[in-house]
């Protein structure tokens, strides 16, 4: 083990030390409680891995608001078994009544994908990273991210556009892509159909800026307004 990987660890350590002293210092019950009833979050973040991004710092939460799932881009995938497991309980167990996408500025998926979407061949999957083979985990996860990307750069008409411009506009696209599949899901719409007045699920796209520390709402909320209407036919007789 190197001498840099044992500090981190070791500052690690003692930074939980000071953390918890402090959290106890200012609030003598607040681990108690928490240790004597189950967790009662009242928001989902779907958000990106990047360590620059940590959900409760950024937003001022405290241990037991935020239930989590992080993954490479801020994905929302339909075979995702993680998240869908993750979604189902935080939605169907839990009740949170919040479901956050989160993307953020300086995206080293969205740039990845962009930079590979050039090469997608259409009925084919494309490779995103060619260090890596194409069955490779990561490979496999970025796929429906780079599809996605190709098929945004010619409806954007950013086509020749270059890139340090055209990947903040991907960057917003993406949260709008996720946030439709999110909203395509069972779980979110059965949420929408069942949950009571006052207890209502709406979900929000967000994009954090790693240059300023601001978290934008991007005002594409959504909530059980946004089921399908039935369709409704008239009983009149049709006079022949």
């Amino acid at each position: 083990m190197s001498n840099c990987r044992h500090r981190s660890i070791s500052q690690m350590l003692s930074g939980n030390v000071q953390w918890a002293d402090n959290v106890q210092q200012t609030n003598p019950n607040f681990f108690p409680e928490s240790a004597g009833r189950a967790q009662s979050p009242h928001t989902l973040w779907i958000g990106c891995g990047d360590s620059r991004v940590p959900e409760t710092v950024i937003t001022g939460t405290r241990p037991g608001d935020i239930f989590v799932n992080r993954n490479v881009g801020n994905q929302v995938q339909f075979n995702d078994e993680n998240l869908m497991a993750t979604l189902t309980f935080a939605v169907d167990q839990l009740g949170v009544r919040n479901v956050i996408v989160c993307g953020h500025t300086g995206c080293g998926a969205i740039t990845a994908s962009f930079r590979a979407s050039k090469t997608v061949i259409p009925g084919r999957t494309p490779i995103t990273l060619d260090v890596y083979s194409a069955d490779s985990p990561l490979n496999r996860f970025l796929a429906p991210l780079t599809t996605s990307i190709a098929n945004l750069v010619p409806n954007l008409q950013i086509s020749s556009v270059v890139e340090a411009e055209a990947i903040p506009v991907l960057i917003r696209e993406n949260v709008k892509v996720q946030v439709d599949n999110l909203c395509e899901t069972e779980v979110i719409q059965n949420a929408w159909r069942e949950r009571p007045v006052g207890e209502e699920l709406t979900v929000y796209g967000w994009l954090y800026d790693v240059g300023t520390g601001r978290i934008q709402d991007m005002e594409i909320s959504r909530g059980p307004e946004s089921l399908p209407k039935p369709r409704v036919f008239s009983t009149e007789k049709i006079m022949l």
